[in-house]
């Protein structure tokens, strides 16, 4: 997956990013801090004891010296490089039901937005159907927060929400002024929802230089998201 992702310079460059894969109920393989996405060779993934980083989420704040030293504890492997600060809100992602894969990004259009006063607007409204197919009704917003226990504690608070609010697990999620977050079952599911949301932030900044974008009415959006023909589509992803 992080090559495949990779190779869209658009999505990450140098050491931007991260991406990770659940082992086990106890385990994840996610990228070494400072590694890069296009370059990623198999001893730049540090396996993470996830219960060591999950407890840390309910626990007191211990400022970044014991976020370093919590990210050094829970690998498995003690001479591994340092897993990325992101590993604690990975940790949680892949806890949620029916997700195995993690992928984090900084595209350029995705961010052009994020980083201006059409956040909410990407977020929760959408312009075409196969937005609707690959990354969900609407996704998470995040406000800016620090990045390491901040973002993850916000992350699960706002993720809790969507699901109480909706019933449903996001497939994107949005960090303002940082980020792009795509989960799923299988890393074609994270890599199909990352590569559409980048291209509807370009359409949306297109259209947003003709004019200004025009949505999809709401009736519609939710149902294209309950057509059993898209949900046939998103199966046969996994065969291509």
């Amino acid at each position: 997956m992080a090559h495949q992702v990779a190779q869209f310079e658009e999505m990450a460059i140098l050491g931007e990013g991260n991406v990770s894969g659940q082992l086990d109920a106890d385990r994840l393989l996610i990228k070494a801090s400072g590694t890069q996405l296009g370059t990623l060779t198999t001893d730049q993934l540090v396996e993470v004891n996830s219960q060591v980083i999950l407890k840390s989420l309910d626990g007191a704040d211990t400022g970044d010296e014991g976020v370093e030293s919590l990210l050094l504890e829970s690998r498995a492997n003690p001479d591994a490089l340092k897993p990325s600060v992101e590993t604690l809100f990975h940790s949680w992602l892949l806890e949620l039901p029916g997700i195995h894969f993690v992928g984090h990004t900084h595209p350029i259009c995705v961010n052009q937005l994020l980083c201006s006063p059409r956040a909410e607007d990407y977020a929760k409204r959408r312009l075409f159907p196969d937005q609707i197919v690959y990354c969900g009704q609407e996704s998470v917003l995040i406000p800016y927060v620090d990045p390491g226990l901040t973002l993850a504690r916000c992350i699960a608070q706002e993720v809790e929400a969507f699901r109480d609010r909706t019933g449903c697990i996001p497939k994107t999620i949005l960090l303002e002024n940082h980020g792009l977050i795509a989960i799923g079952g299988s890393a074609k599911q994270v890599e199909a929802a990352l590569m559409m949301a980048e291209k509807a932030a370009r359409v949306f900044v297109g259209a947003t230089t003709a004019g200004g974008p025009i949505f999809m009415p709401v009736e519609q959006v939710e149902r294209i998201g309950a057509r059993s023909d898209e949900h046939y589509r998103q199966r046969m992803l996994e065969t291509n």
